[in-house]
């Protein structure tokens, strides 16, 4: 084990000064942002709150409504969603502002995070603090927020006709953009806080690494498809579901048809699917996690690694546990507070994960 600078030597970051400082805080921030923005469309997802604005208005829907007139306005767009008309026919005034809230408060935390984003920027760009390379990432992460926001509103779109409910696959597929953008950000934080990290040089940590980091990302795409379809609900028991390893809907080749995967809410097959593959791959993925941790503790001079092994460890077991605190407690709807912490958790690991491919990714000079 040796520390490796040419292993990041295309990393013109500003440097080990002030400015650098400065920069590595800004995207750090800029993290916590995109976490919390995350965290917020979780809770917008598991309060039904996702299809309470039916406009999407970048400008004027900085501003909610603000005198009974809007309010009552605001209601009755709402009032002619399949949402109202199949689920919440009947509600108050006062449910109605508290679902608004929340898709209120996810638009405009994502407004906020723009505001922040560009003015330290200019003032930055200004200064010559970032450099090229660093200009460059930036503009992928613009270009990632943009898909995430456009995707955004195609997912609640998907909601507003036929559906009382957004797209499983849209959901997934916005919430996918949403983490990519977050873990390049966060890679590119890592990149200009630590351009030449202590680097622990092992081929066969370094492979194990990123297989980690690729189960990882298909679980996580699983368990927004299984929060999209509220899968949950159909099997909240474990570790058999409702009574069998193997649903038996699963086993009946009749179910495996194109009709079963696009009307994933009119049979129980897809969350049978869905939860049992997101079962599986937890299972897979701690046992990938453990390997890992006997490997790199057998390996001479493993210090520096030990302590993002131990944070991927606790994160894993973590999220292990409130996995199958939320499957269990999903008796009829699913419960907010653990699957908010279940999908934070999920953001916690993929970082932990992130950090540890970085400490692993260079090469020996």
């Amino acid at each position: 084990m040796q520390s490796d600078r040419s292993s990041n030597t295309e990393v013109p970051a500003p440097g080990y000064g002030r400015a650098s400082r400065i920069v590595s805080a800004w995207l750090a921030i800029g993290v916590f942002l995109v976490f919390v923005q995350i965290v917020i469309g979780g809770i917008t997802r598991l309060t039904g709150s996702g299809l309470s604005i039916t406009k999407w208005e970048i400008i004027t829907g900085t501003l909610p409504p603000l005198n009974a007139v809007e309010w009552d306005a605001a209601f009755d767009l709402y009032k002619s969603t399949p949402q109202y008309q199949k689920l919440n026919e009947g509600m108050s005034m006062g449910q109605f502002k508290f679902i608004f809230f929340w898709e209120y408060f996810h638009r405009v935390w994502a407004r906020m995070m723009g505001f922040v984003f560009v003015i330290p920027f200019l003032f930055f760009w200004r200064k010559k603090w970032i450099s090229p390379y660093l200009m460059r990432r930036l503009g992928v992460v613009i270009l990632l927020a943009g898909l995430a926001a456009s995707f955004g509103w195609i997912m609640v779109a998907s909601g507003l006709v036929d559906r009382p409910w957004v797209n499983a696959y849209k959901l997934t597929l916005h919430l996918s953009i949403a983490l990519t953008l977050y873990s390049y950000l966060f890679w590119t934080m890592l990149k200009t806080a630590l351009p030449y990290p202590q680097v622990f040089h092992s081929s066969v940590l370094k492979r194990w690494a990123i297989g980690i980091g690729v189960v990882l990302a298909f679980q996580i795409v699983l368990g927004g498809i299984m929060s999209g379809m509220k899968a949950g609900i159909n099997f909240p028991t474990w570790p058999e579901m409702n009574g069998e390893w193997i649903p038996s809907v699963l086993l009946d080749l009749r179910n495996w048809n194109g009709e079963n995967f696009v009307e994933y809410d009119q049979h129980v097959f897809m969350p049978a699917l869905v939860q049992f593959l997101h079962r599986g791959t937890a299972y897979i993925l701690t046992i990938m996690v453990l390997c890992f941790s006997f490997l790199t503790f057998k390996q001479p001079g493993h210090t520096s690694l030990a302590p993002s092994v131990y944070l991927v460890l606790g994160s894993i077991s973590l999220q292990v546990l409130l996995g199958i605190w939320t499957v269990i407690r999903c008796l009829g709807t699913v419960p907010v507070g653990l699957g908010v912490l279940h999908q934070a958790g999920a953001i916690l690991l993929l970082s932990a994960v992130l950090f540890l491919n970085y400490q692993v990714s260079g090469r020996p000079k």
